[in-house]
């Protein structure tokens, strides 16, 4: 007997309507008033939405949440509630053995009653030893709310919230908790504004342009010809026809060529960047009518453009051309990560046109290694996208990109091979449904957009949506999680990491930075 039922000694309500999607209850105003002042805030807080509540079924407890409430009649209010899943008491500890699912539904007339602290903290005590504490349930500053790992990274997770909301600091926060408790992981973060280089210290090693190195030879045909071709239409289809046939080419008089049956364009071995605009010079030498000269060309400036422009040394440099995939894989998936299980990818001097590229070949290459090394040394890896709705864009925004089709696949077939995808976003509505909805576990943050509140409302598990009134209003630092990695759906203060790992993402003092002239002119 939780200590609610222990110390009111009342029933709230009685169960009217039950359905597969929810029951109805009726609450008497008169207990409700008489919570609004207990000393446990849960307790408080049952009436309204959001609340949990319980009710007593055959041999243990139904857990709910309320969804929505309604006027009933003058001493009652009506109110819909999600039924999460199921308990046992423990006596004065509250609720145990927390199970999501119902085996049992309630039968009208059914007693109703409050949730208190003592019920949520068994609840979250309950879950796996894999768990990891990320902050205080709301209202309560003592029940610590967790993540069961297994489950968040197996499904996906998003993390989703305005600018300023937190989320950055929210995704270093869950981040470090994970490899406290899983110091010989593999994580990649893309980081395309180099804001987590200095949040990890030695656990993390940062690659940029200085450091990345980055095969152009590993790219596949589409990924090249996004970087390589600029035309638009018709125009487009006949110059990555060209491209095809001289990337072709160009891999077969590679030293390695040999040593493959069917040679693809696509085939991963290196080639010279001189044999491309060999071959290219070649089929414009062969060609009769001077009026595709022309198309020709302009792909071969394109290319000499790249080549001569050190913004894009990190990847079209002649010294890539060796075979280092080994190298280069086992550096950027932390295969053997000396103490630094996560690699942060910091594209902020990536030029703009080709960091899409850039993140479709390194979510295409942990992919293809998780598939290709799961019968001999199965590693999980994490791939966490900051402002995922650049590279995963809505239908309406972007369809063809190769990094949209890169992490799709991840988002629909990675729990198979053990690739989780972690997508953090600050505009969801732009974010694409299938990759959205395929994550299991939803951290929703303050968004204050419309559009994007009823993308996350469609998003979120039902047991999850009792919360989402509060979505615009809550406050920095706080969220909502609900999903696969956690016990039940519930409105959290996430806790506040250390300064040393905080990512650079704060706001500018313009007030103090413009009270004195700069330090150099």
């Amino acid at each position: 007997m939780g200590a609610a039922e222990r110390d009111m000694g009342m029933v709230i309500g009685t169960v009217e309507d039950v359905n597969y999607s929810g029951i109805s209850v009726c609450l008497k105003r008169t207990a409700l008033n008489q919570l609004r002042d207990h000393p446990d805030h849960v307790v408080a807080m049952c009436g309204s939405v959001g609340g949990q509540v319980k009710i007593r079924a055959r041999g243990f407890w139904l857990i709910g949440s309320i969804r929505e409430t309604m006027a009933g009649a003058t001493e009652t209010m009506r109110v819909l509630v999600d039924l999460l899943g199921e308990a046992h008491a423990a006596g004065e500890d509250g609720l145990v053995d927390f199970r999501r699912g119902v085996t049992q539904f309630p039968s009208p007339g059914d007693p109703v009653l409050p949730m208190d602290s003592d019920d949520l903290a068994g609840i979250f005590s309950g879950q796996s030893h894999a768990a990891i504490d990320v902050g205080t349930v709301y209202p309560t500053t003592t029940v610590r709310a967790s993540l069961d790992v297994d489950p968040f990274l197996a499904r996906h997770f998003a993390l989703l919230g305005s600018t300023g909301s937190g989320k950055s600091t929210a995704a270093a926060l869950i981040l470090h908790r994970i490899m406290d408790h899983a110091p010989h992981g593999h994580i990649v973060v893309v980081d395309p504004h180099g804001e987590y280089a200095g949040a990890f210290g030695e656990r993390g090693m940062v690659f940029n342009v200085d450091n990345l190195a980055l095969p152009y030879w590993l790219m596949n045909y589409e990924e090249h010809c996004e970087v390589f071709v600029t035309s638009e239409g018709a125009e487009r289809e006949q110059t990555r026809a060209i491209l095809a046939k001289c990337l072709g080419a160009a891999r077969a008089k590679s030293l390695l060529a040999e040593t493959y049956k069917d040679l693809t364009v696509d085939t991963p071995i290196p080639y010279l960047m001189a044999e491309l605009l060999g071959a290219l010079n070649a089929e414009m030498g062969r060609l009769e009518n001077s009026s595709e000269v022309g198309r020709h060309l302009r792909l071969k400036v394109r290319i000499e453009e790249i080549l001569r422009d050190k913004r894009y040394g990190f990847m079209f440099n002649r010294s890539l051309v060796a075979d280092t995939m080994k190298d280069f894989l086992q550096r950027l998936l932390r295969l053997e990560n000396d103490g630094r299980p996560i690699s942060i990818l910091d594209l902020s001097g990536v030029p703009s046109d080709i960091i899409s590229v850039v993140v479709a070949l390194v979510s295409r290459i942990v992919m293809d290694h998780a598939i290709w090394a799961r019968s001999e040394a199965p590693r999980p890896i994490l791939l966490v996208c900051e402002e995922a709705h650049r590279y995963v864009p809505a239908e309406r925004i972007s369809s063809g990109s190769a990094a949209r089709r890169s992490l799709e696949r991840i988002a629909k077939e990675g729990r198979k091979y053990g690739v989780s995808l972690g997508l953090i976003s600050q505009r969801p509505s732009d974010l694409a449904e299938g990759a959205l909805s395929q994550c299991g576990t939803i951290i929703a943050m303050r968004l204050n957009n419309e559009p994007d509140q009823t993308c996350v409302r469609n998003a979120m598990p039902e047991g999850g949506r009792g919360f989402l009134e509060a979505i615009p209003a809550l406050s920095k630092g706080e969220a909502i999680l609900s999903g696969e990695g956690v016990a039940l759906p519930v409105r959290i203060r996430l806790d506040m990491p250390d300064i040393g790992q905080r990512p650079s993402s704060a706001d500018p003092s313009f007030s103090r930075l413009w009270s004195a002239p700069a330090a150099d002119a």
